[in-house]
Parts: C-alpha cells; structure tokens; sequence
C-alpha cells in the first residue's frame, strides 16, 4: 500500500510540473513569478512580494502587487511589466526549452523583464546576453505553448 500511495504521489508530482510548464506563464503555489510584484522590479528596483488581497487575473495567472497603484500600472500595460518569456527561463528559451526560474535571478534589459534558472545560469546569461536574447525572441513562439 505504501508503494502505492508513492507512485501516486511521484505521478501527481510530475503532472503539476508538465501542466505548470505547460502554460505561457510560468506558475509557482498557483501565482505568477511566485507572488512577487512585477511592476515593483521596474519601480523599486527589487522583488517585492504581492499581496493576496491585491491580486489580478492574466493569461490564465494570478499576478499578486504591493500596491494598489502597481496593479493599476500592470492593468494598463501587462506587457510592458510582465516578464519576457512568461517569465520562465531566459538562458533556457534561448535553447528552446522552457525551465522554472528563481526570483532573484531578475535583470531589467531595455526595459524588459528576464529571469534564469539560478544564479549560475544568470552569471553565463550575462556574458552573452544580446545573443541569447535573439535567440530566445526567436525559440519563444515556437515553445511557449508546449510542454
């Protein structure tokens, strides 16, 4: 029974991880970026955790913001604050495969919002970040809605 019970659980793991990646957005505990504020990346220059109480509904996520002010901005320009690549990872998509990312991996390029897989991924993100960006614009129509 106990083999059982952890095969279910090894299935269950792995189907919330395919359906999590299988969407544009990448979703954490059911929030967007992990519940941190996107517009706040922009404005304070840092991750800031979203409120539950100040929340909206985009591209099938739930996108949490410290301030009523942020949601609004969001709300006005989603595409201006949202992160590239659904907010998966940079480095990753530039090699055609989407991977969840850490929030402390964020960079602000040109006005766009990246993030990598982990400190390490982001230190060799950095190195060739033009090209990758290239790269990725290219490979994320052809990935974002697949698994």
């Amino acid at each position: 029974m106990k083999r059982i019970m952890k095969i279910v659980a090894i299935l269950l793991l792995i189907t919330s991880v395919a359906k999590a990646q299988k969407s544009e957005i990448f979703i954490s505990d059911g929030k967007a970026i992990k519940g941190y504020d996107p517009v706040a990346f922009f404005k304070e220059s840092k991750p800031v955790k979203g409120s539950e109480s100040i929340s909206f509904q985009y591209k099938d996520a739930t996108w949490l913001f410290s301030s009523s002010e942020n949601l609004e901005s969001f709300k006005k320009s989603p595409e201006k604050y949202a992160p590239q690549y659904g907010g998966y990872c940079a480095y990753g998509t530039a090699g055609g495969h989407k991977a969840p990312t850490q929030t402390d991996t964020w960079t602000v390029v040109d006005g766009k919002l990246y993030f990598n897989y982990n400190t390490k991924v982001k230190e060799s993100w950095e190195k060739q970040q033009s090209a990758l960006i290239e790269k990725a614009n290219v490979q994320w129509p052809l990935i974002k809605d697949k698994p």
